[in-house]
């Protein structure tokens, strides 16, 4: 940290009283007119009197008060360290399924089987942990649509908002046009280039009051590119009478990912696993990455006011210090009663 002077100029001012007292011409003294009592004796009696101070040491704090008075003039300013900070980052909406569907044990983890929200909330959460200079929202949605979490720079938050998602807080159905929608709205008033949606799903469009397709039709003409992610493996082996059976492992309608994606200019990805997952996160990093523009910003604390105190009070000691608080002309004479 470092002290610096907003106007310099003030300086030239110091030698100001000097020039004053060198140029101008010194006022003419005058006598001041008598007063004579006749009690003067009593009066005197009854009066403390302080003979005004000559000491050197007042001239030397008059400088000083001066010197203060200009200092603070001068505005001087305490400036910090320089924080970089990113000029301009992605608007980042991500919009998580939490439908019924989503608690399906179909994705692995070191050979241990865990739901499709869990293991979202795994990557998506280190993804979120890195997005440094983003704004990032969250928006759940089931049956219907939620703002979790609206536009921020708080990933933290976000992160924690989403490790609190269950499964059914929505309802069990999906609303994906409804999830597109809400995000357009949250969307509108970014930055027109940076505006992203990530949505995550693993069924098809089973509820809602928008259709997914008109929804995208919207996104495209204001300026947002969806990125779809398909979740859940493809297929699935299940138990029955009839002995291990491999079905279909989700009702996912990937014709209908693809076309918002291609729609909007986004892409759509497949996550059947976990390590899919990550590879899908990793390569969004590479499409849009952070933003690189710096703006260096240094906070600044005024300090005018600590001269500025000083000069006052050095004032104060110098009009205490030279006389007192009453004081009689040197003319005042006694006079007799007669």
């Amino acid at each position: 940290m470092t002290v610096e002077f907003q106007w310099l100029w003030a300086f030239a001012l110091l030698p100001l009283p000097l020039l004053a007292a060198l140029l101008l011409p010194r006022a003419k003294e005058q006598t001041p007119a008598a007063l004579r009592i006749p009690f003067f004796g009593a009066l005197k009696s009854g009066l403390t009197l302080r003979e005004q101070s000559t000491s050197p040491i007042w001239k030397w704090l008059a400088v000083l008060a001066w010197i203060t008075l200009i200092v603070a003039a001068a505005r001087p300013q305490l400036i910090g360290e320089s924080i970089e900070m990113p000029v301009t980052g992605r608007s980042l909406m991500m919009a998580v399924d939490i439908s019924g569907s989503m608690q399906t044990e179909d994705m692995d983890i070191g050979g241990r089987a865990i739901s499709r929200l869990t293991a979202v909330k795994a990557v998506a959460g280190d993804f979120i942990d890195h997005r440094k200079g983003d704004r990032i929202g969250l928006i759940l949605f089931g049956s219907q649509a939620y703002l979790q979490a609206p536009l921020t720079f708080d990933r933290k938050t976000v992160k924690q908002l989403l490790n609190e998602a269950a499964i059914g807080l929505a309802g069990q159905q999906t609303a994906i046009g409804d999830a597109i929608g809400l995000a357009i709205k949250r969307l509108q008033q970014q930055p027109e280039k940076n505006r992203v949606l990530i949505l995550l799903t693993d069924g098809a469009n089973t509820a809602g009051n928008v259709d997914p397709m008109k929804a995208a039709d919207l996104a495209a003409a204001e300026g947002i590119r969806i990125y779809t992610i398909g979740v859940g493996a493809k297929t699935q082996l299940v138990r029955t009478p009839f002995g291990v059976q491999q079905i279909a492992g989700s009702d996912l309608d990937e014709p209908l990912m693809k076309a918002i994606a291609k729609k909007t200019g986004g892409e759509y990805f497949r996550a059947t696993d976990l390590k899919s997952l990550q590879r899908i996160y990793a390569l969004l990093d590479e499409i849009e990455p952070l933003s690189e523009d710096k703006l260096s910003y240094r906070p600044v604390d005024e300090l005018y006011q600590w001269p500025l105190g000083a000069a006052l009070l050095l004032t104060v000691l110098i009009a205490i210090g030279r006389g007192g608080l009453l004081k009689l002309p040197n003319t005042l004479r006694e006079t007799s009663n007669g």
